[in-house]
């Protein structure tokens, strides 16, 4: 099911039918995984991605104010105390998994979410509802001059409604409702038809919108979904879904990293689909594709890229943070590997994702593993193994492993009235899953 050809692809993005028999190999509900779709040693590998993520966003976070650090040392020795809103929000979602899974005590688990919520809700500075992108583990301040950020506070608010269905705690409900409601979405579009990257208090609003296919879904979903401060419908209809070619395969896609077909998709549940233009989840199984052959390719000039050993996205590097990935290439590229990029991609291409992962643990062992799961990238020519793991990364990985294992984070997050009220109103509808009958002899 996983090898359809490329011009199959094409015909499942085109004609609109999602191609079942790929498909009904994911997970339909929570608990429900699909048959014998992972061997026992993959889903232990899986098992143990999830364990060492859920460790990652109880101990790097501060107990008093549930932030949790925007990156830390993989072996879980250090000491900075920046913290990232975005790894909040995944860390939130990580701590419905590791609840659900008994990796940590559910009164322990529950106190730390009602310590994060109400930090937010009551102590945490914002405006028009919007927060800081990168403020300090133990007060919340701004720190490194960010912006108050529309797509770092949309994660936050993911996992925050994540945990209000999950815990079906009457003050975890209530705070994430409180939370999420008094954001004011029309705000942030700055009087424009699409909505600021974000604003600054020295400069006002900035410049970049999002305006063209990324990771932006998510953020006019839950604008679309407000009960309070709602986008109009018209917005999802203002950002640009441009074509890409890839040989003979055609999809939506971005000069971005890999990590764009990837975030919304934590949350939401896209399958089975399809807006005025497009199955999204299926996109990103071909964008998954894609970004695989990609990577063969490069392997003739960076010999680290092979059939086993592939992924690119942005992390860290030999030379410092890196934005890269492709097609179309993009950053200065040299054979590093990226696990988040597998990782991220598990729901789309399970099987591939899977493989690069167990071959990367299994060939490189302890220096790719540590404490808290893969570390952040690695070069295996150059024998350069990075000592940091990078919260948004963990969380990505965390998350749609257990998405695809058994869709309990689509299906918990999706119970959402706002979830699925933002959806209605961009217009989402499902359709038929049509296989094609086979011609008479």
């Amino acid at each position: 099911m996983q090898d359809l050809s490329r011009r199959g692809f094409l015909g499942l993005l085109t004609c609109g039918a999602a191609g079942y028999g790929l498909l009904r190999a994911l997970p339909l509900a929570s608990g429900t995984a699909p048959p014998a779709m992972f061997s026992p040693q993959e889903e232990a590998l899986l098992d143990d991605i999830e364990r060492a993520g859920a460790l990652y966003f109880w101990e790097a976070a501060n107990p008093l104010t549930g932030i949790v650090k925007d990156r830390s040392r993989a072996d879980g020795t250090d000491s900075r105390d920046v913290g990232s809103i975005a790894t909040t929000g995944f860390g939130l979602a990580a701590l419905c998994i590791a609840d659900q899974r008994g990796y940590l005590k559910h009164d322990q688990v529950v106190e730390r979410v009602l310590a994060t919520l109400r930090f937010f809700a009551k102590r945490m500075h914002h405006q028009h509802g919007w927060f800081y992108h990168w403020i300090t583990l133990p007060g919340g301040e701004r720190t490194w001059n960010s912006e108050v950020s529309s797509i770092d506070t949309t994660l936050l608010l993911c996992g925050m409604l994540t945990c209000a269905q999950h815990f079906q705690h009457a003050e975890i409900s209530d705070i994430a409702r409180q939370v999420y409601e008094r954001v004011d979405w029309p705000w942030m579009l700055n009087k424009g038809k699409t909505l600021s990257m974000g604003w600054k208090p020295e400069g006002g609003f900035l410049d970049a919108r999002w305006d063209k296919y990324s990771e932006l879904m998510m953020i006019y979903l839950l604008g679309l979904g407000s009960p309070t401060h709602p986008l109009a419908p018209e917005t999802w209809e203002a950002w640009t879904r441009p074509i890409y070619d890839f040989e003979d395969l055609r999809y939506i896609g971005a000069d971005a990293p890999l990590f764009v077909h990837q975030y919304s998709h934590a949350f939401f549940d896209f399958r089975r689909l399809r807006d005025r233009h497009a199955d999204y989840f299926v996109n990103s199984i071909m964008a998954t594709q894609i970004h695989r052959q990609f990577c063969l390719e490069l392997g003739k000039r960076f010999p680290s890229y092979n059939q086993d050993l592939w992924g690119i996205t942005a992390s860290d590097s030999m030379n410092g943070y890196q934005v890269w990935g492709g097609p179309p290439p993009m950053g200065p590229i040299d054979g590093t590997l990226v696990p988040c990029a597998a990782g991220g991609s598990l729901p789309f291409r399970p099987l591939d994702c899977v493989h690069t992962l167990s071959y990367m643990r299994a060939t490189f062992g302890n220096k790719v593993w540590k404490r808290y799961g893969f570390v952040d990238a690695f070069h295996p020519l150059k024998k350069w193994f990075n000592p940091d793991v990078i919260g948004i990364n963990q969380g990505i990985t965390v998350l749609m492993a257990e998405n695809t294992r058994t869709g309990f984070l689509w299906e918990t997050f999706m119970k959402n009235d706002a979830a699925q009220r933002g959806m209605q109103r961009a217009g989402f509808q499902p359709y038929t899953l049509e296989v094609p009958k086979p011609a008479k002899p």
